[in-house]
């Protein structure tokens, strides 16, 4: 049965990130970027300052909403996961060196794609029969596009419903095993006959916290999200640039091999690894499952935040995607490859080579803060993913009423991703995200002179104050 699950959905995912899926990623980014005259680049500075300015503010949201700084750190959570760590060394194995070099290339005009979502989102948004502010893909199809484009948005809702099963919670909670695993094993802690049980407590107890978590609404998940998600990325990084300092001398020797790997992976993996078109569609397809860009899921939960400027919140959508994969994945990969550690191109492989990275400069007592660092990242991702779950379903069935029963259900899979096999996870997760992304690219497309629009209006009403 797993067998035929696999041929089918090899089918399935060649088709979806082959050729036509690549030019439509990278061709709407670039379309919208030349559009926004590169807003990406233009206004950048101003986007960190945005964010930074947010970081130490201490505003309180209006009923059924997040403040502006929850939003993006719920966001944030949705995309700094598994992603970052298992992601990226999933696409070094398979792809070559050279898939980082066409993961930045989809980050850095991910960033005004992610800009218009967010933007958008906010901009089409609607409260539902709570009072909650919903928004997201779905509702910008639905508020921005006429009738006959309607049946995008269900198509994204009942692909997002389907996706965050995988995406958002087993192969999150899959990652959370691997780092617990290999820190008590380590140590010796943990022995092959007693693991079984005990990764199916632990996926009992993160299926219990994450149930008390998103059934306490959409507050409980942004107050919980904005004091993690700082913290995760804060730790994480800090040992990241420790590996990258000591190897300091490798990194001219590592870019060479990101990039001319890029073009030429077989030159640089030994043949190991196949053909230009194979490095690209990792880079790509990782880069895409880590920051988001391009899916739409992150503007969902922007468009819960207590704000009146939708260009302003889009700004967080460009911050986002450069601290997820310019800066964390680009990490990820340095840890990997100036680490010296061996890696075994052409295999699957995920984040216990992460893990190898930091063990072979700090040893084996960083296994403890590698597995907190991945564990906070794999359970924030698991939150985000789960608003953005039950806002599909509500679409879906055009009430709040299923949302509660969806998270109870939802939760429950954190035991089975804590159970299963990694690797047909990961290529099923992936296939569903190129799935969410086929009408979102199409409706961002459609709508690009509306986010035109708005940011013309948005910026000339600022200048017009100053």
């Amino acid at each position: 049965m797993l067998q035929i699950i696999e041929q089918i959905n090899t089918y399935v995912n060649n088709f979806i990130w082959g050729i036509p899926a690549m030019i439509c990623i990278i061709g709407v980014g670039l379309y919208l970027s030349i559009r926004t005259r590169f807003i990406q680049i233009r206004k950048f500075p101003l986007a960190v300052k945005t964010v930074l300015g947010r970081l130490f503010r201490k505003d309180e949201a209006g009923d059924g909403s997040m403040t502006p700084f929850q939003a993006v750190c719920t966001a944030l959570a949705g995309t700094v996961g598994t992603g970052n760590i298992a992601g990226v060394a999933g696409a070094i194995a398979i792809g070559g060196p050279g898939a980082v070099f066409w993961m930045w290339c989809s980050a850095f005009l991910g960033m005004c794609t992610k800009f218009a979502e967010v933007t958008l989102a906010v901009h089409f948004r609607e409260r539902n029969s709570d009072g909650d502010w919903v928004g997201g893909p779905m509702y910008y199809i639905k508020n921005g596009l006429s009738k006959h484009w309607h049946w995008l948005a269900a198509a994204f809702s009942l692909f997002g419903v389907l996706t965050v099963f995988g995406t958002g919670n087993a192969t999150q909670v899959n990652t959370i095993i691997t780092s617990i695993d290999s820190a008590l094993f380590s140590y010796g802690v943990l022995s092959e006959s007693f693991a079984g049980t005990f990764n199916l407590i632990v996926g009992i107890v993160i299926a219990g916290l994450v149930a008390l978590i998103l059934l306490g609404g959409i507050k409980r998940i942004g107050t919980v999200t904005e004091k993690l998600v700082p913290f995760m990325a804060l730790l994480y990084i800090i040992l990241a640039c420790g590996v990258v300092a000591i190897n300091y001398r490798r990194i001219p020797e590592v870019f060479y091999s990101i990039v001319y790997g890029a073009f030429s992976p077989r030159s640089i993996t030994g043949g190991a690894v196949g053909t230009f078109f194979m490095s690209m569609k990792k880079g790509v397809s990782r880069g895409i499952f880590s920051n988001e860009a391009g899916l739409g899921t992150g503007s969902i939960a922007h468009a819960c935040a207590d704000t009146s400027d939708a260009v302003k919140q889009g700004l967080f959508g460009i911050f986002e995607v450069f601290t997820d994969t310019i800066v964390i994945c680009t990490l990820t990969a340095l840890v990997i490859l100036c680490s010296g550690i061996p890696v075994s191109y052409g295999e699957a492989v995920g984040a216990e080579l992460t893990i190898q990275g930091f063990v072979s400069i700090y040893g084996n007592w960083v296994t403890i803060f590698t597995a907190i660092a991945m564990c906070s990242f794999a359970f924030s991702t698991i939150l985000g993913w789960g608003l953005y779950g039950s806002r599909c379903i509500e679409f879906l069935f055009h009430s709040n009423k299923v949302i509660k029963p969806f998270m109870v259900v939802y939760s429950l899979v954190s035991i089975i991703g804590a159970t299963i096999d990694l690797g047909l996870l990961w290529d099923i997760a992936e296939t569903f995200n190129g799935l969410m992304a086929i009408p979102n690219l199409i409706a961002l497309f459609l709508l690009s002179g509306t986010v035109v629009q708005l940011v013309r209006e948005y910026f000339a009403k600022k200048q017009s104050k100053s």
